[in-house]
């Protein structure tokens, strides 16, 4: 039998192509090669619904997020931001505990996060029971998204993205307790959110007499001792208020970026808030990346050392426990009360105002277009009011559902075009000069401070006012860049800073006009903390996690003139300290050369060495009288009974009748040591002699002049003095011939001249 004949490449090709055909008919696929084609129908048929929390779930990074440690901390930012909002609403002053407790405390060493339980408790007004599903359970639910008002949350985000991550890196949910009335027993409540529907789904619904819960006070013993002393967890501070506790996956470790940082920051920006931190039994074993402000604040708590006196540290100070940071209330009174203010004609946009027209529509039935532009916006009048129905040719009485689409861009180029006055402030709530220089006190300990507040200004329509503050010196370090914390509406900025406004702001500031180094497009370099505040009804965030403040021009103008300030008061004061350490230095160099000067003097013509001794330091203190101010925590010169320096807004005036400029001295030396000294004056007589040379005779009981040097009788140096010492001026001021005189420089005439080697000051 033959053997079979070898295919060729093509026909072999096409016998494949005909399995593969037989096997797909055989499989009921006609052509498996072919992409399946796909309708209309079918791609509606895949379509659903998304729900925010579903969105938020699978891009948790946009919410801050990001990593175990950044989560930890935005879960801490959120639960106080809304304490501190509740509480102020409330017209009660903040007192908040955070408590971190680490759930796996025997996890390995090369473990790189860990599972927390973070609980934070306030003494707010608490929640209402039936609002408890919608506050924690659903994202972008709240009361603060609409209005124009100061206030640190707006979208109804934070804390149910917060309950929404614990449960995904946990499968816990958040546990809730809430008392709204004082005399009854608080909510107990655990739910969970379900991301298909941004639903909360309640667990467990109990009443309990437990506020706050009291396991939470015997935790370590730093804080069984606070509750001993009354400070932690008394039923007294927790007559209401809310709990909230969340496990979620996170790492704890100091630093920058920190909750430690967040806390203290917080502290500073609300000095009438109380915070009581208990740390977690254990921390990720790394270098701490920032400066630890608790240090500072322990030894500012035990008196701190200024210039060789030990001065008491105030009572609000940071105390740094170990387990538990104590940041006490610096002052007694609530920030001034908010109130929401109407959007400003210049700050909508057309669709804008076409939704608020049938908004109007539907809320005033047969509302007119007068009434609509007075009770709808701020800062329009009734005549502004019916000069703008004028330039849409309506009448006042006009109704406002007649606006169709022509008539209200009319009405939004009018509104562009007219003049109105700038928005309302009342909406605003800024920290304060006085605040914010004991906020600074409380955690930076330096020996400079200066704070500045703008005048409100406006960005699209919407009020917002810039506050600074620095300090310098004392416990920062000297060598490093500077530290600048950033604030929007109360609360810490700690990332993305190079993408903030206020970056930028303190970047484009000549910090060198101050007497600061500053390399070119970076932050000055020095032992100095910037701080930076923006209040505003609507914060520009750059993103959904709130760490960056956008960059609009009339923002980082306001914000470079509020640094300016500043740093016009800390140039004064470092030239004033400068001026203070030179005069210092000259002082010494005086005191080096006094004893001898009055040694000499004294063989000369027998005038007491002590009392000359006594009288040159008293003038040697006199001309370097500025070396003796005493400067306070803001640069000013500490007053006394007879000072008195015109020194407004920390700026010290150097030049002042009480402090004069020391200057080289105008007169002779005679005129010196007649100034000093209750003596007549010395007069010195030429080489050559002449008719002074032959009157002179040795003074009664003075001691023989030395070699070649004779001394002026009291009877000629009386006559010259009644003359108004002229006739000494001149014979003093003439050179000593010899044969190698000595020079030195004059600083009038900037020349060199012969000196006289009779006795002088200087």
């Amino acid at each position: 039998m033959d053997a079979p004949a070898e295919l060729l490449p093509a026909e072999e090709a096409e016998l494949q192509a005909a399995k593969q055909r037989n096997v797909a008919r055989r499989s009921g696929d006609d052509a498996p090669s072919k992409p399946k084609k796909v309708t209309a129908e079918t791609m509606a048929a895949g379509q659903r619904d998304i729900s925010v929390s579903e969105f938020f779930a699978k891009n948790r990074h946009l919410l801050g997020f990001d990593n175990p440690r950044k989560a930890l901390l935005t879960t801490v930012k959120e639960a106080v931001d809304n304490s501190l909002d509740a509480c102020e609403e409330a017209g009660i002053l903040p007192e908040i505990t955070v408590v971190l407790e680490d759930l796996q405390p025997d996890r390995p060493a090369t473990a790189k996060q860990s599972r927390y339980r973070i609980t934070v408790v306030d003494n707010g007004p608490g929640i209402v029971r039936k609002q408890v599903e919608n506050v924690f359970g659903r994202l972008l639910f709240g009361s603060k998204f609409h209005r124009l008002k100061m206030s640190r949350g707006q979208q109804g985000i934070g804390i149910s993205a917060a309950g929404m991550y614990g449960l995904i890196t946990t499968g816990k949910p958040m546990v809730i307790h809430t008392k709204p009335k004082a005399n009854l027993p608080a909510h107990h409540i655990e739910l969970a959110m379900n991301t298909k529907t941004n639903r909360a789904e309640v667990t467990v619904d109990r009443e309990t007499p437990e506020f706050p819960p009291k396991r939470l006070a015997g935790l370590n013993p730093g804080i069984r001792e606070l509750v001993d002393k009354g400070e932690a967890f008394s039923a007294a501070s927790y007559p209401t208020g809310t709990c909230v506790a969340i496990e979620l996956e996170g790492k704890y470790q100091r630093g920058r970026g920190s909750i430690d940082e967040f806390l203290e920051l917080t502290a500073i920006a609300n000095p009438h808030a109380k915070f009581i931190f208990v740390r977690p039994s254990r921390e990720t074993d790394e270098d701490d990346d920032g400066p630890v402000k608790s240090k500072a604040a322990a030894s500012a708590a035990q008196g701190a050392e200024v210039d060789g006196e030990q001065k008491a540290a105030p009572a609000a100070v940071t105390q740094d426990l170990g387990m538990v940071v104590l940041f006490p209330r610096g002052v007694e009174e609530l920030p001034p009360e908010t109130r929401e203010i109407q959007p400003h004609p210049k700050g909508i946009e057309l669709g804008t105002l076409l939704q608020m027209l049938k908004d109007y529509e539907i809320t005033e039935k047969g509302g007119t277009l007068y009434s609509f532009l007075q009770e709808k916006f701020s800062r329009i009048s009734p005549a502004t009011a019916s000069q703008f129905c004028e330039k849409v040719n309506m009448s006042s009485r006009a109704k406002a559902a007649d606006v169709d689409l022509p008539k209200a861009e009319k009405l939004y180029a009018a509104f562009q075009d007219a003049k109105l006055p700038p928005p309302p402030t009342d909406c605003l709530a800024p920290i304060g000069v006085q605040q914010m220089l004991k906020g600074m006190f409380k955690g930076v300990r330096a020996e400079f401070y200066a704070a500045s507040c703008r005048e409100p200004e406006i960005y699209r329509g919407r009020p917002f006012q810039i506050e600074a503050a620095i300090a310098f010196g004392g416990q920062l370090p000297g060598d490093d860049s500077a530290r600048i914390i950033r604030f929007a509406n109360r609360v810490p900025l700690l990332f993305q800073q190079s993408a903030c406004s206020s970056f930028k702001s303190v970047v484009e500031t000549n910090w060198r006009n101050y007497d600061l180094q500053q390399p070119r497009s970076s932050v000055p370099i020095g032992p100095l903390v910037i701080m930076i505040h923006m209040a505003s009804v609507w914060v520009p965030f750059t993103s959904e996690s709130k760490e960056a403040i956008a960059d609009y021009d009339e923002i980082r103008k306001e914000m470079k003139l509020a640094l300016m300030e500043c740093g016009r008061k800390l140039g004064t004061y470092l030239r004033k300290r400068a001026k203070m350490r030179r005069e210092g230095e000259r002082r010494d160099v005086f005191e080096r050369y006094i004893g001898e000067i009055a040694k000499a003097i004294s063989e000369i013509n027998g005038t007491d060495a002590k009392k000359l001794y006594e009288t040159l330091q008293e003038q040697a203190r006199k001309r370097t009288a500025v070396a003796d101010l005493e400067l306070d925590d803001e640069g000013r010169a500490i007053k006394h009974k007879a000072q008195e320096e015109n020194d407004e807004d920390g700026v010290i005036i150097v030049e002042s009748a009480q402090m004069p400029v020391i200057a080289a001295p105008t007169h002779s030396p005679v005129e010196a040591q007649a100034t000093l000294m209750e003596v007549a004056p010395v007069k010195r007589a030429g080489a050559k002699g002449g008719k002074a040379a032959k009157a002179e005779k040795p003074a009664k009981g003075a001691k023989p002049a030395a070699a070649g040097k004779s001394e002026k009788p009291a009877k000629a140096d009386a006559k010259a003095e009644a003359k108004g010492g002229g006739e000494a001026k001149a014979a003093a001021s003439q050179p000593v011939k010899a044969a190698k005189p000595k020079m030195r420089l004059n600083p009038k005439t900037g020349k060199l001249e012969p000196v006289d080697e009779g006795p002088s000051l200087f």
